[in-house]
């Protein structure tokens, strides 16, 4: 039977995941709440805000939504999937009290410790004092320091402090003068690692797991990985790093027993895991989990999963992806993020794009921060376009999309250019 389906969710991430939704012969019709202009090529976009759970709730109802497929991590620590699955409503995305494996460093700090899941040393930390008489004895000899906010800071509650003086300054920032608002209220100082970052996908019905793919994201603003954090610059597909073995590891040492914690503690995951590691000289190590699809990683993801996207949810939903066969391209994937002029700074928006319509059919554009303004297609946030493209290995992938990039134009529009290169030496 054809399946109404909700999407929540406004950025790239939900751009993709609308993108290969629609593919799905299972569709009967998509809508987005609130979505984006791009989205709406796909989908009918309502004007209910992802934080508005009631209000997203009356409208699945309504309109006899089949299932309701969560994007960002915000509704999810606010309990969207909770409420739906109360009022028997099929839901895509982890309990509010799951999510906190995203939503509390705190958290998820101490399942790792509980259950051995390999990962840097720590302490956590309530107020700045305790916090900065741990960063002298764990760094004695002044060494680099992990410093962050427990709670959602929008991909910027990480600070990497070099000694004593600068974990102070950043302990202060978190905890004192609030700089992430109340997810600061609580800190974890981290053991540096060494080594390189990669991440992980695989989908959790509570029970089962079945692995997706693995990506690099480009998180500093500028080329060199130089400058500020951001939500993300770009990003591409099974990087060299990721070989048969680390596989293995992973799913060994990671992913099946964080499902088994999950599940022992009385908080199944239902979701998507995305695993923050660093691979280190010892192996793999977590960094972080985020309880949703990554952004901009979805959007190399999505063009590369063969598999229907809805047969792949629903499995999850039903508890059933212990019989699921998920079928990936061997085919590489390299986007890269097109952003305003200050971002993550302060930034202007309402600036006209040009170009889309000269771009390779080749190419897949995903709105990130974009709106409309009459017939003009206008900048909306910070991270503008997502420009992604495929090819039989990295470096085809990544000549497409830097080949066409330049036919884009607005005001001040930044990109990288060196998003997946390291992969090529």
């Amino acid at each position: 039977m054809a399946k109404n389906v909700l999407l929540i969710g406004q950025g790239g991430r939900e751009h993709a995941l609308a993108w290969k939704l629609h593919q799905s012969p299972k569709l009967a019709k998509l809508y987005a709440a609130p979505g984006n202009p791009g989205i709406a090529e796909f989908a009918e976009c309502v004007d209910i805000a992802v934080t508005d759970i009631e209000g997203l709730l009356a409208f699945a109802r309504k309109n006899q939504i089949d299932l309701t497929v969560v994007g960002p991590e915000i509704p999810l620590m606010l309990g969207v999937a909770d409420r739906f699955a109360a009022e028997g409503l099929a839901v895509f995305g982890p309990t509010a009290g799951a999510a906190q494996l995203e939503g509390s460093k705190v958290f998820s700090k101490g399942l790792f410790e509980k259950y051995q899941i390999p990962t840097a040393g720590h302490g956590a930390f309530e107020e700045s004092k305790a916090a900065k008489a741990y960063v002298r004895k764990c760094t004695p000899d002044h060494t680099p320091v992990v410093v962050k906010a427990d709670g959602l800071a929008a991909g910027k509650g990480v600070i990497i402090a070099q000694g004593w003086e600068e974990a102070d300054a950043a302990i202060d920032y978190i905890m004192e003068e609030k700089a992430f608002g109340e997810a600061g209220n609580r800190l974890v100082i981290e053991e540096f690692l060494e080594g390189e970052e990669l991440s992980f996908f695989a989908i959790s019905d509570g029970s089962h797991f079945i692995p997706l793919l693995s990506a690099q994201d480009y998180k500093r603003i500028f080329d060199n990985d130089e400058g500020p954090n951001t939500g993300g610059m770009g990003a591409y597909t099974s990087p060299p790093v990721y070989t048969p073995q680390l596989h293995d590891q992973i799913m060994e040492q990671i992913i099946a027993p964080v499902v088994a914690a999950m599940k022992e503690e009385g908080l199944p995951y239902l979701g998507v895991l995305y695993a923050g590691l660093m691979i280190t000289p010892k192996g793999p190590k977590v960094l972080e989990f985020n309880a949703r699809f990554g952004d901009p990683e979805t959007q190399v993801l999505m063009p590369v999963i063969e598999t229907d996207l809805i047969d792949i949810l629903e499995g999850a939903v039903e508890g059933t992806l212990d019989q699921l066969q998920i079928e990936i391209s061997k085919q590489a994937c390299v986007c890269v993020v097109i952003s305003s002029p200050g971002y993550p700074g302060t930034y202007h928006t309402g600036y006209e794009i040009q170009g889309l319509d000269q771009l390779s059919p080749d190419i897949l554009v995903f709105h990130a921060g974009t709106r409309t303004i009459g017939d003009k297609l206008v900048t909306g946030g910070g991270r503008v376009l997502n420009l992604v493209a495929r090819g039989e290995d990295i470096k085809a992938a990544r000549e497409k999309v830097y080949a066409e990039i330049g036919k884009v134009n607005f005001t001040g529009m930044h990109y990288r250019k060196d998003i997946a290169r390291r992969a090529l030496t």
